[in-house]
């Protein structure tokens, strides 16, 4: 195979690719990528770590068809720092291939075709949901699924479609997110899938330049592509929770205040919590909150932020971290921002797309019954999306 591409369009699909190629796994060739020719003019590269997939598409001149397949990270290092122009590929007999750029020149270990795993055949996509309301959600959910691996059901989120309703849930056990959009009406589109929290936040890095996000499933896999880039997921097995059992029904409390006021706020006394139990107190009283975290063996702090409320003096305890990860996302269309538990190129903060004009909300409502009943945070007025965060309370 030889083939010349832009040093420009190379870098920005090896770009995409990056957050799934596996950097530390028992299974050698997953460190590779996967390039093919596809005609005369594109080529067609590929990652996976067996369970995520992407697929990208982009212009070259192909000189000789065929294909290589050659280490994903050591590849994308050496391109990211080539000058402007035209990259040129050659493969050799004994798969190891040539690269030469301007006046560099390398020569990068490659491995037999055959060795790389088959991907699953694209199937048909359906239905469509524009890229910023896919986004939207998952930035607004995704860091309430859980990290700990042993609980498989709750290590993704809960997307579903019927018909002229799109919603997506997360939890980890302790606090869930909720969020709900109306679609057009008199679509009869349907869909309920588990999808691994990598997936969507490689899907907002792969949609972020905006337009519709094409998706469909077989029965074991969820396919999404936009801009000519395909994402092929499986999907999580099991039960999800019955989250609308835990969503409450009768909380008669609510106080709203400022957005920006409550993040400074709990950003700042929670380094005063106790780095055990990560708790802080909220007491609500007429026309004020009071947000108070101590530590035994550190001190305490504490700050007041002007609210709406009237009604008797409540005190609610909450994981300073519940708390400030709603705070930090809410709202925002910023890629999956802190929600990403990854690093380097794969940290969906490094992915972010254009921020809606109007989505950064400017005040929250917490709604509630009591200091031991869950307490449900949400965009005080009307939005486009239904979005809740319930949080079980915190014994203090």
């Amino acid at each position: 195979m030889e083939f010349s591409i832009k040093q420009s369009v190379l870098k920005e699909e090896l770009g995409y690719i990056q957050g799934v190629v596996e950097r530390k796994t028992t299974i050698p060739v997953l460190s590779n990528i996967l390039i093919e020719s596809l005609g005369e003019g594109s080529i067609r590269i590929i990652g996976t770590d067996l369970d995520v997939t992407i697929r990208c598409d982009a212009e070259a001149e192909i000189k000789k068809p065929g294909a290589m397949c050659i280490q994903a990270r050591k590849l994308f290092d050496i391109v990211r720092n080539l000058g402007d122009g035209d990259v040129h590929f050659k493969k050799e007999e004994n798969e190891w291939v040539e690269l030469k750029a301007g006046r560099a020149k390398f020569r990068l270990a490659g491995v037999n075709r055959e060795q790389y795993p088959e991907i699953p055949q694209f199937k048909v996509a359906p239905m469509k949901l524009a890229a910023e309301t896919f986004n939207y959600f998952i930035q607004n959910t995704a860091f309430a699924i859980t990290n700990e691996t042993s609980r498989f059901t709750l290590s993704g989120a809960k997307f579903v479609i019927d018909g002229d309703v799109a919603r997506m849930v997360t939890t980890d056990g302790h606090r869930l997110a909720f969020i709900e959009k109306k679609l057009e009406a008199g679509s009869d589109a349907k869909m309920d899938a588990l999808i691994p929290k990598k997936a969507l936040l490689e899907l907002v890095k792969i949609s972020r330049e905006g337009g519709d996000v094409a998706f469909g499933e077989d029965q074991n896999h969820i396919y999404f592509e936009t801009g000519g880039r395909l994402l092929i997921t499986r999907k999580l097995t099991g039960n999800f929770p019955n989250y609308e059992m835990v969503m409450p029904k009768d909380n008669d409390k609510k106080v709203a205040f400022d957005l920006a006021d409550m993040k400074s706020a709990v950003r700042r006394i929670a380094l005063m919590a106790d780095e055990r139990n990560r708790s802080i107190r909220v007491t609500i009283r007429e026309g004020e909150v009071e947000v108070t975290a101590q530590s035994s063996e550190e001190g305490e702090g504490n700050e007041v932020v002007p609210a709406d409320y009237t009604g008797e003096e409540v005190t609610l305890g909450f994981n300073h971290q519940y708390l400030q990860e709603f705070l930090n996302n809410v709202g925002a269309l910023e890629g999956a921002g802190s929600a990403s538990e990854n690093e380097g190129e794969s940290d969906g903060g490094n992915a972010a797309t254009a921020r809606a004009k109007d989505s950064k909300p400017t005040r929250i409502s917490f709604e509630f019954k009591d200091a031991n009943a869950a307490t449900q945070i949400r965009i005080d007025g009307e939005t486009a999306y239904d979005y809740k965060y319930i949080v079980m309370p915190l014994r203090i």
